[in-house]
């Protein structure tokens, strides 16, 4: 969904690229569910590149490691060299704590966990990470910290950003693996008239829906894409693919997710589960 915002909006606006989901792996030859992750990876990038959209930063919500290597996290710089661009990651439930920091001093990797873009937003990633299980939750330091964001920088239009999703999207075996604490989250969030989106990955699928005023947003993986509305394991024919963001002046986010041409990248329909 994309809407054309005014041109004071258009002047003073931020332009976000996410990707998410990249499950990477050390070896040249590392396959998630028989796609070439790092292959899909630098099609994505590449894609990126060729229309030429220019962006501020890009955000890297989870799950960029599969085989939790530094090697992996080293792939991961070095495919987003190409694109210029600051970028503010985070951690999934796949990812590897320790071997993610070894890669902070790269000059592209900012190591916060707050960024103030521009002069009428913030950025505030999460930490969801629940180590060695699927489903995510927030501590009390993360529901505690952003409680004082929001309140530190109330004039300021605020994008949240996490790994796991803070709200079901009708697919059993996905939704057990959803923020698990989502009733706190959002008691926080409520508290506040701020936030204005919420972004996520974790569930290899677009999502877009409003929930009490507030967008809430997921988006393909660069790897394999699992299918919609499906209670059992069930991947997606839709292609890898991307979220691009442009935070308004007034508060609007204006949104769309691109893929790669359809066929590119299908992965093994008859497994069973990764």
């Amino acid at each position: 969904m994309k809407t054309t915002p005014s041109d004071e909006s258009q002047l003073s606006s931020v332009r976000l690229l996410q990707l998410t989901d990249t499950h990477l792996f050390a070896p040249h030859d590392g396959c998630l569910l028989s796609v070439n992750t790092q292959d899909s990876f630098h099609a994505v990038v590449a894609e990126v590149i060729q229309q030429g959209t220019q962006f501020e930063a890009l955000l890297a919500t989870g799950d960029i490691s599969q085989d939790h290597t530094e090697a992996s996290y080293q792939k991961f710089v070095a495919g987003i060299e190409p694109l210029g661009l600051p970028c503010y990651w985070l951690p999934g439930n796949h990812d590897y704590k320790p071997c993610m920091n070894s890669v902070v001093s790269t000059p592209l990797i900012q190591d916060v966990t707050h960024a103030l873009l521009g002069e009428h937003w913030q950025v505030l990633l999460l930490d969801s990470q629940v180590v060695g299980v699927p489903h995510g939750r927030l501590s009390d330091s993360q529901l505690d910290f952003l409680e004082r964001k929001l309140t530190e920088h109330a004039n300021r239009h605020t994008l949240v950003l996490l790994h796991h999703h803070p709200l079901l999207v009708n697919s059993a075996w996905l939704d057990q693996h959803s923020l698990k604490d989502a009733h706190e989250f959002w008691q926080v969030v409520d508290k506040h008239d701020n936030v204005r989106a919420v972004l996520c990955g974790h569930i290899h699928q677009e999502m877009d829906v409003i929930r009490e005023g507030v967008r809430v947003l997921a988006t393909p993986s660069t790897c394999v894409q699992f299918k919609p509305n499906s209670n059992e394991f069930a991947l997606d024919t839709r292609a890898p693919g991307w979220r691009e963001l442009e935070l308004c002046a007034d508060g609007t986010v204006n949104t769309e997710v691109k893929r790669l041409p359809h066929g590119s990248f299908r992965p093994d329909f008859n497994a069973e589960g990764y």
